[in-house]
């Protein structure tokens, strides 16, 4: 059988990977990926999730308790530049980036499968819900996960074929609810463990406050406006903000209001009604096609505008070299630029872009 190092995150999903894979007879071995930026313990601890030190030791021990070899890889800087950086910048332009797909695209597949490649694997492998295919037309592309709810194909959909022939997802044909039956039959001590949960590198979800210490500049306050410019309020910096966001405003108006649009030149956060919040079309680049090269006509197709987006019928066409123009046919509220528009032929990925 194949040679695989599957990265392991120290929870129930990426440690049911390993072991579904050294039982079908693999030569496994688990990585965790070191990417949390500070050196201090007590830093890393308290923040956990999937690059934490408390993920490194509950990854030691899984693979010590399944007899598999296990290394921790250092991948900070790649972590930073592609991940940190890249969500630092995007809301500083007044977007809404999907960190997690960046670091799934550029250090959780990249990096650690060119550093896998190297040294002798084969294959890298996840604990993602999904399923990798290999189509009639020679591409490979996703396939949902066969518990919807628990489907993570939008946030892998700019894979490349090169990342999706090296990579296996054994846990894509379980529920969670038989993954964990699994940890337990082979008594993992983190078959309960709970999954994690809001962006690694900000665990109190306070994005506004990590942009302005981490990129060391002050995010000043600006004005709320209306579509016609009319000034409403004064806001807390753009960066507190997303578009379709409701909450936490801090303005009465009479009526509900939702961020519109977000304007980093002018510093200004455009406020509407829910009918102005709505919709029929969005623009994407950045395009990553799938199950095709390349999108030759117009296409009806299902599309998901957001991770947790329940997703609807839109026609995509091409409108440049890296452009398309999706258009729904009901309108959508809440297309955040920066976010991911993924689009789907039946189960399978075709493909997907950075919303504009």
């Amino acid at each position: 059988m194949s040679k695989v190092v599957v990265g392991m995150s120290g929870g129930v999903d990426s440690s049911v990977a390993a072991y579904l894979l050294k039982e079908q007879g693999h030569d496994v071995t688990g990585v965790t990926m070191q990417i949390w930026q500070d050196e201090d313990q007590a830093v890393q601890e308290e923040n956990g999730g999937c690059c934490g030190l408390s993920a490194v030791d509950d990854a030691r021990r899984v693979a010590a308790d399944l007899g598999i070899p296990y290394y921790v890889m250092n991948f900070k800087p790649e972590f930073k530049e592609h991940v940190i950086d890249y969500f630092i910048e995007e809301y500083l332009q007044g977007k809404t980036p999907n960190p997690c797909i960046a670091c799934n695209r550029y250090v959780k597949w990249e990096s650690l499968l060119n550093r896998s490649m190297s040294i002798g694997a084969e294959y890298i492998a996840t604990g993602h819900y999904a399923r990798i295919v290999k189509l009639e037309n020679g591409r490979y592309t996703l396939r949902q996960s066969a518990t919807i709810s628990k489907d993570q194909t939008y946030a892998l959909y700019n894979l490349t074929q090169e990342q999706l022939k090296h990579t296996l997802m054994p846990v894509g044909e379980y529920s969670k609810e038989e993954v964990r039956r699994i940890a337990e039959k082979i008594n993992l001590r983190i078959a309960n463990k709970p999954d994690s949960q809001d962006i690694c590198f900000v665990p109190d979800g306070d994005y506004a406050a990590y942009i302005e210490e981490t990129a060391g500049v002050p995010i000043p306050e600006g004005n709320f406006v209306n579509s016609s410019g009319q000034v409403l309020g004064r806001h807390k910096g753009i960066t507190h903000y997303t578009v379709g966001q409701r909450k936490g405003l801090g303005l009465a108006l009479g009526y509900p209001a939702f961020v519109l649009e977000i304007r980093p030149d002018t510093n200004e956060v455009v406020l509407g009604t829910v009918e102005e919040s709505m919709t029929i079309t969005l623009r994407a680049n950045q395009l990553n096609f799938m199950s095709v090269e390349d999108l030759t006509e117009p296409l009806r197709v299902w599309a998901k505008i957001r991770y947790n987006h329940k997703g609807t019928w839109c026609t995509v066409e091409k409108t440049g070299a890296d452009e398309v123009l999706c258009t729904f046919e009901e309108p959508q509220r809440a297309v955040t630029p920066g976010q991911a528009v993924v689009f789907y032929d039946g189960e399978y990925v075709l493909g997907g872009g950075t919303i504009l």
